[in-house]
């Protein structure tokens, strides 16, 4: 698949950097259209290549992503014969992010996640636990509302969180749902850099300090202490991906995330109302 042939991300390789870009600014880089196939393929692409050291996963416009799409989310129909087959069927809409998130985990170049702005629920949750390293724009910011939502932690990011941050502040960030800054994430190590600039400002700084530790630092040698790193906690990563998948289809099966969407449709349409009065 050429560069040309992506419609919902731009991929680029500039040297020994592959850049994968999400590319649907307009809905904030939510998980709709092609961008998760889009993406895995990028991954697969840039895993073989046989030049390229650093994998830099960002995003165009002022956010990184706003997570899933959720305005089809809980307008699911209703014609399963039983719960048995309800579960299967949303497992099986579920795989798309399992095969993400093990592109990721099994990613043999360095995996860079370059935050150019806010990232909220699936796009705080399942990336920066897995990158190797991120780099983000003071503008950047992560939230998960799962628990407002009726959902659940996505694809293992309960333990990636508690891998990073420690169990207690993955606790208060995953339950509570709390916006955590860019200074903040750096202080509790989850961020490696943070940049006082966004934008193509943000992009270029990307750029200039990963070619910097390209000319200081062997590209083989720092993708074999990725592999080192994380060949002992590769089996645990997964399970938990299997484990938050099977979690997130029993929440559907029990209709949490339906009725707690209902009601937020219910508080916008009356505060909506409640404006227009005003008027």
């Amino acid at each position: 698949m050429s560069s040309e042939e992506y419609s919902d991300i731009k991929f680029e390789v500039r040297g020994k950097i592959g850049i994968i870009k999400f590319n649907r600014p307009k809905v904030l880089n939510s998980f709709g259209g092609n961008i998760i196939p889009e993406t895995i393929n990028a991954l697969r692409v840039l895993n073989e290549h046989p030049e390229t050291v650093f994998t830099v996963l960002t995003g165009e416009g002022r956010f990184f992503s706003a997570g899933a799409d959720v305005r089809d989310v809980g307008n699911e129909p209703e014609n399963f014969k039983n719960d048995g087959e309800k579960k299967l069927a949303y497992l099986g809409r579920f795989t798309y992010a399992t095969e993400l998130l093990r592109q990721m985990i099994d990613h043999r170049k360095v995996l860079i996640l370059a935050l150019n702005g806010p990232a909220v629920g699936g796009g705080a949750a399942w990336f920066p636990g897995i990158a190797d390293i991120v780099l983000a724009s003071s503008s950047s910011y992560l939230q998960c509302p799962f628990s407002a939502l009726g959902l659940v932690p996505e694809n293992g990011s309960a333990l990636s969180f508690a891998q990073h941050i420690g169990i207690h502040r993955a606790n208060d960030f995953l339950m509570f749902g709390r916006q955590i800054s860019a200074t903040e994430c750096e202080q509790w190590g989850l961020f490696n850099r943070v940049f006082e600039c966004q934008g193509e400002e943000f992009q270029k700084k990307v750029q200039v300090f990963l070619e910097e530790m390209l000319e200081v630092n062997d590209g083989k040698s720092m993708m074999e202490m990725k592999r080192l790193q994380n060949a002992p906690i590769r089996d645990a990563r997964m399970m938990a991906v299997v484990n938050a998948v099977d979690a997130l289809a029993e929440r559907f099966v029990e209709g949490a995330p339906k009725r707690r969407f209902e009601e937020k449709r219910a508080e916008l349409e009356r505060k909506r109302r409640e404006r227009a009065s005003k008027i």
